[in-house]
C-alpha cells in the first residue's frame, strides 16, 4: 500500500530530470534540424544558380552563333560589288567563287545559297563546296525565311531550320549596294547556313563552359535544356548538358566532415539520453532511498511515525474496511539496556520487530515509534482480544540473545477508526489507551474508550485548578502531634497538606501525585515548606517534620532553596527533619545523596519514610545516614490481624535500633498497638490514637492547654 505512495512521491521528485533531458533532447534535434535545412538549402541554392547561370550561358552561346553568322551574312549581302556581280550574266560564276567554293572549309558557314529576285529561281546552291537543292535540303521552310528576308532591305533574317541532316542555322538577307541610290528593284537573296553538328557544340561548349553539351530531339530527365525552336517557335530540338551542381559537389567534399559530426552528435544525444536515464534512475533510486529512510526506523526496518500517519492516510481513502490501530510498550526494557547493555537491547528490538511484523495475518504493517514502542496496523474481521493475545503470546517464553535469558513483556493500547477521524486522532486514542494500561500494571490490554478523554479533561481541569490553589494558598497545612512513646509529650508535629475545595475535600494521594506528574511539585512543596515553617515558629521547642517527594529531592537546586527560604524566615534548621520515601533512593540516589548531604550539614534532619512497605536494605540505610526510621502504617495495622505481626515488627524495630536510628510509628489507632510499640522500642508514636491532623489554630490551642 505504502509502495503506491512512494511512487507518487519518486515521480514528483524524478519528473524535473526528465523534462529537463526532453527539453534538452528537443532542443538539440531542432538545432540539428535547422543545420541540416540550411546545408541542403545552401547545397540547393548553389546547384540553382550555377544552373541559371549555365542555362543564361546555353542562350548566350546560342544568341553569339546567330550573332557571328548574321553578321557574316550582313557583310556579304551589303555590298556594292556582289550587288553588281549578281545582277550581271555571271552571277552564277562570281557566287560561286566567293560563296560557293568557299563553303567548303570556311568556319563561318557550311553553305550559301543565292536565290534570284524572283524568290524561286536559284542562281547558285552550294553546301561544302558542293552543289545542293535548296529546297530538298530544307524543305519549303527555307522559301518562307527567303520571302521574309526579300521584304528587308537591311537586317538578315536568322532562324534555325530542319535539314536533311539534322539542324541548321541560316541567316537570309537580300544582296544590296552599301549605299542606296534611288529607290532598288527586286533584289536577290544571299542565305548561309551553318549547321549544329558537334563541332559547333563543341566550340560552344569551350567558349561558355557548357561541359557535355549535345543536341538532343527532347529533353533529358537529369539534364538541363534549352530548345532550338525554328520561325515559328516550334521547338526543333533542345540542348541538353549536365548540371554542375557545385553545392553538391562542395557537400560531397564536406560529406565526411558532416557525417562526422552527425554521429558525434547523434552519439552525443545518446549519451545525454543514457545520462539524463541514468540520472533519473539514480534519483529514483535516491528518492525511494529518501523516502524509505524518512518513513522507517533504521534499527528495525519497520514504520516509523511519519510512515506509519502515512500509511494510515492511506488506508483512509481506500475501500478497505476500518483499521484498528494496536500501541505495544515493551515493559521491563530499560532494565534490559541498565543490565546488559544496549548492544543486547538493540538486538531484543530487532527480535520483537521481527515477531511484531508477522504476529497474524491481518496486521498488515508494523511501525517502531520509539525506543520501546511500537505500532500495528490490523486491516480485517478477527476479533481484538485475538489481536492482543497474540501479541502477548510473544512475551510468554523469555529471549535467548548469546545465551541471556532475558524476559520482557507488553502492554497494550487500541483504538479502532470511527468514522472520519484523523490519523493523529487514532494515534492519541490508542496512546490514551496504552497510558491506561501501563497504570493498571504489567502485560494489559486497553481499548480506547470515550470515558479515558473526559477523565482526561477532568485531570487537566484539577491540574488547573492545583496550580490555582498553590499561587493563591488554597493548600493548606495541617499538623499531627508525633508524641514521646515514654512521656506522651508532644515533641514534633508532621506537617500534612489538605486541599478543600467548594465540591469537597480533595486527597493528598490524589492531588501530590498529580503535581508529580505535572510538573508543580516543586512549587507545591515549597509552599508547604514555607507554611509550615511560619507556623512552627509560633511553636518553640517543638521539631517540624515535612514530607518531600522524590521527585523534589532530586532536583538539583533544592538544597540550595531550603536553605535559602530557612534563612528567609530566620528558621533554626535542627528542628526541621525531611521525611522521604525509599523511592529515592531506587530512582536516583546519586542526586538524592548529595542534595541530603548539601542539607545534613546545616543541621537538618532525615526520615525514612514508610519503611516496611518497600524494598529498602540495611546497606541503603547506612549509605545515606538517616536521623529516623518511619514505620510505615501496614506493620502497624498487622498486629491486630496476623498472629506473627508482632514478631515482624519487633524485628524491624530491633533493625533499627541495631543501627542506632530512632523509630516513629505511624497510623496508631488503640492503646494496644501503642503498648506492644513501647514494649519493642519504639521511641515516638503517631497516629489517631494520639492526635488527628490539627489546623495551626487547633495546634496552638492545644499547646495552650497542655501548659496551662
Amino acid at each position: 500500500m505504502s509502495s503506491n505512495l512512494a511512487g507518487r512521491h519518486v515521480r514528483t521528485q524524478t519528473s524535473s530530470i526528465i523534462v529537463t533531458t526532453v527539453c534538452f533532447l528537443v532542443v538539440a534535434l531542432v538545432l540539428t534540424g535547422l543545420v541540416a535545412h540550411v546545408v541542403a538549402t545552401m547545397t540547393r541554392s548553389a546547384n540553382e544558380i550555377d544552373d541559371a547561370r549555365a542555362n543564361r550561358a546555353a542562350r548566350a552561346s546560342i544568341a553569339a552563333f546567330v550573332s557571328r553568322l548574321s553578321a557574316t551574312t550582313t557583310d556579304n549581302a551589303v555590298w556594292d560589288d556582289a550587288y553588281k556581280a549578281i545582277s550581271s550574266a555571271g552571277a552564277a560564276d562570281w557566287a560561286y567563287e566567293n560563296w560557293g567554293k568557299t563553303s567548303e572549309d570556311y568556319p563561318l558557314y557550311d553553305g550559301a545559297i543565292v536565290i534570284g529576285p524572283d524568290r524561286s529561281s536559284v542562281i547558285s546552291a552550294y553546301g561544302k563546296g558542293k552543289p545542293i537543292e535548296p529546297s530538298a535540303f530544307f524543305g519549303q521552310a527555307f522559301f518562307r525565311q527567303i520571302n521574309t528576308a526579300a521584304d528587308f532591305e537591311q537586317a538578315p533574317v536568322v532562324n534555325f531550320i530542319k535539314t536533311e541532316t539534322g539542324i541548321a542555322l541560316i541567316a537570309s538577307q537580300a544582296i544590296q549596294p552599301y549605299d542606296e541610290e534611288g529607290e532598288l528593284p527586286e533584289l536577290s537573296v544571299l542565305s548561309f547556313y551553318k549547321e549544329f553538328n558537334s563541332e559547333v557544340l563543341g566550340t560552344l561548349s569551350n567558349e561558355h563552359e557548357l561541359e557535355g553539351l549535345r543536341l538532343a530531339a527532347a529533353p533529358q530527365p537529369g539534364l538541363l535544356n534549352t530548345p532550338i525552336t525554328d520561325m515559328k517557335g516550334a521547338a526543333l530540338g533542345h540542348l541538353v548538358w549536365p548540371s554542375k551542381a557545385p553545392g553538391s559537389a562542395v557537400f560531397q567534399q564536406v560529406y565526411p566532415y558532416v557525417a562526422a559530426a552527425t554521429i558525434i552528435l547523434v552519439l552525443f544525444l545518446v549519451g545525454v539520453l543514457l545520462v539524463g536515464a541514468s540520472e533519473a534512475r539514480r534519483l529514483r533510486q535516491l528518492a525511494l532511498a529518501a523516502i524509505f529512510e524518512a518513513n522507517h526506523d533504521s534499527l528495525s526496518g519497520l514504520l516509523n511515525r511519519h510512515g506509519l500517519l502515512a500509511l494510515l492516510e492511506e488506508l483512509e481513502g481506500s475501500d478497505i474496511s476500518p483499521p484498528r490501530l494496536y500501541l505495544v510498550d515493551l515493559d521491563g526494557f530499560k532494565a534490559v539496556n541498565d543490565a546488559w547493555g544496549h548492544a543486547v537491547g538493540d538486538d531484543l528490538i530487532r527480535i520483537v520487530s521481527s515477531g511484531l511484523s508477522a504476529c497474524h495475518s491481518e496486521v498488515v504493517a508494523a511501525a517502531r515509534l520509539g525506543g520501546d514502542e511500537f505500532a500495528l496496523v490490523q486491516v480485517g474481521t478477527a476479533a481484538r482480544q485475538e489481536i492482543e493475545e497474540t501479541i502477548l503470546a510473544l512475551f510468554a517464553d523469555p529471549f535467548k540473545i548469546d545465551g541471556r535469558t532475558i524476559e520482557v513483556g507488553a502492554s497494550i493500547g487500541a483504538a479502532a477508526r470511527d468514522g472520519d477521524i484523523e490519523p493523529l486522532e487514532l494515534l492519541r486514542r490508542a496512546d490514551m489507551a496504552l497510558y491506561r494500561a501501563k497504570e493498571n500494571g504489567r502485560g494489559r490490554a486497553i481499548e480506547y474508550d470515550f470515558e479515558l478523554d473526559r477523565e482526561r479533561q477532568r485531570v487537566a481541569e484539577l491540574e488547573s485548578q492545583l496550580k490555582s490553589a498553590i499561587s493563591n494558598g488554597a493548600i493548606e497545612a495541617v499538623f499531627q502531634p508525633l508524641v514521646s512513646a515514654t512521656t506522651g509529650a508532644v515533641t514534633g508535629l508532621e506537617a500534612l497538606a489538605r486541599w478543600r475545595t467548594a465540591t469537597g475535600n480533595i486527597s493528598p494521594e490524589i492531588f501530590i501525585s498529580l503535581a508529580e506528574r505535572c510538573g508543580l511539585i516543586d512549587a507545591l512543596g515549597e509552599h508547604m515548606l514555607k507554611t509550615s515553617i511560619e507556623h512552627a515558629k509560633n511553636w518553640p521547642g517543638l521539631a517540624l517534620s515535612v514530607n518531600v517527594s522524590p521527585v523534589q529531592l532530586c532536583n538539583p537546586e533544592f538544597a540550595a532553596e531550603v536553605i535559602s527560604l530557612l534563612q528567609e524566615l530566620d528558621f533554626d534548621p535542627r528542628r526541621l527533619t525531611l521525611e522521604i520515601t525509599e523511592g529515592v533512593l531506587m530512582t536516583n540516589p546519586d542526586q538524592a545523596r548529595r542534595s541530603i548531604d548539601h542539607l545534613k550539614q546545616v543541621g537538618i534532619k532525615f526520615a525514612l519514610d514508610d519503611f516496611g512497605c518497600g524494598y529498602a536494605s540495611i546497606g541503603a540505610l547506612r549509605q545515606f545516614g538517616f536521623d529516623r526510621m518511619k514505620i510505615d502504617r501496614s506493620l502497624v495495622s498487622a498486629l491486630d490481624q496476623a498472629s506473627n505481626g508482632a514478631d515482624v515488627l519487633k524485628a524491624t524495630i530491633s533493625l533499627a535500633t541495631a543501627l542506632q536510628i530512632p523509630v516513629t510509628a505511624e497510623g496508631i489507632e488503640n492503646m494496644h498497638q501503642a503498648a506492644i510499640l513501647r514494649e519493642a522500642g519504639c521511641d515516638q508514636l503517631q497516629g489517631y490514637l494520639i492526635g488527628k491532623p490539627m489546623s495551626a489554630f487547633d495546634i496552638s490551642s492545644k499547646l495552650q492547654e497542655q501548659a496551662a
